[in-house]
């Protein structure tokens, strides 16, 4: 009896410490960014990180959750940011209106969404191999488009009034950006959660035999998954242009294996290991603030995607290895 009420606190730590891992891990890493620089925890250096960092990483996450919580993996996020951003700047350019504009730049990143769909419920492509071929498609078809990939800059006249229209006003004091982000974290946790075909999803994602047995049309579910994560990202290509106001080809890219990781980071939060809409943005919070505070302490680029790769890697196998051992 002795040994049983001495093992049982320990194993009680490691079940608090593998399920809160990652937020130990926010709050060590705040607390060690806010003794290293001074500036850090300043309201302009946060408003920057939360506008500049978080916001459009999250949006590109969201999707991403929708499609490993369906037990799938979407590459091609890239190139559904980037195919939005260059309509939507090319109909700008042409003189269209912001709406005919963002109309247009969804209307591209659905199409990667609907080929992705086609590619793996008609053709029976693995969504690894699928997505991967978009991804190169996609990428051509923008050097292809811009002659060999030059920007497209509109800085002045009516595409630059356009741009502030989007991501320069505000609500309430609330810039836009962060509203559409709060608008799509709702949504995405009110159709994975609270609705049928987040149960859908959740079956395919556990156990995909299962959920064809069961009477779910899985082709028809996954292809609303890969359509709703392309949207997501196309909303992340505008914000970004009309940010920055310009196209630059393939910066979709930058996103990629950042919102993977932060999805899967998100994962810990879950006993089932299941991405959620609050672990998600966890992890993208995560990786702004290091991100942010190993440029305030003088890190260069390159030692910042080592922290970065340290950090996820800690983060996943402390709380993983933990959570085995509990068992």
């Amino acid at each position: 009896m002795s040994v049983s009420a001495n093992d049982s606190p320990k194993m009680s730590l490691r079940a608090f410490l593998a399920k809160y891992s990652v937020l130990i891990a926010f709050a060590a890493i705040v607390i060690f960014f806010a003794v290293a620089s001074p500036t850090f925890l300043t309201p302009a250096n946060l408003f920057n990180v939360l506008v500049n960092n978080v916001v459009m990483l999250a949006i590109v996450a969201l999707g991403l959750t929708i499609v490993i919580s369906s037990g799938g993996i979407d590459l091609s996020v890239g190139v559904s940011v980037d195919m939005a951003s260059m309509v939507f700047v090319m109909l700008l350019a042409a003189g269209y209106s912001g709406v005919v504009g963002v109309g247009g730049g969804l209307g591209a990143a659905l199409v990667v969404g609907i080929l992705n769909a086609i590619l793996i419920t008609r053709l029976n492509i693995s969504p690894f191999l699928a997505t991967l071929g978009v991804l190169f498609i996609g990428q051509s078809t923008q050097q292809l488009a811009t002659s060999g990939g030059q920007p497209i800059y509109l800085t002045s006249g009516y595409a630059s009034d356009q741009f502030n229209a989007i991501a320069r006003t505000a609500l309430f004091g609330v810039p836009t950006p962060v509203i559409v982000l709060v608008v799509s974290a709702i949504a995405v946790h009110v159709l994975l959660h609270r609705s049928v075909f987040g149960r859908y999803v959740q079956a395919m994602g556990a156990q995909p035999g299962v959920a064809w047995y069961s009477g779910i049309r899985v082709p028809r579910e996954l292809s609303m998954v890969h359509v709703l994560c392309a949207l997501l990202a196309g909303v992340t290509g505008i914000l970004l242009s009309a940010t920055v106001k310009s196209y630059v080809p393939l910066s979709g890219n930058a996103f990629l294996l950042d919102a993977i990781g932060a999805t899967f980071i998100g994962t810990t939060l879950s006993r089932e290991r299941k991405p959620s809409v609050i672990g998600t943005l966890l992890g993208v919070l995560l990786l702004a603030i290091v991100k942010n505070g190993l440029l305030l302490v003088g890190w260069n680029f390159y030692w910042q995607q080592v922290g970065i790769g340290v950090l996820v890697f800690l983060v996943l196998a402390v709380s993983f290895g933990l959570r085995r051992a509990t068992h």
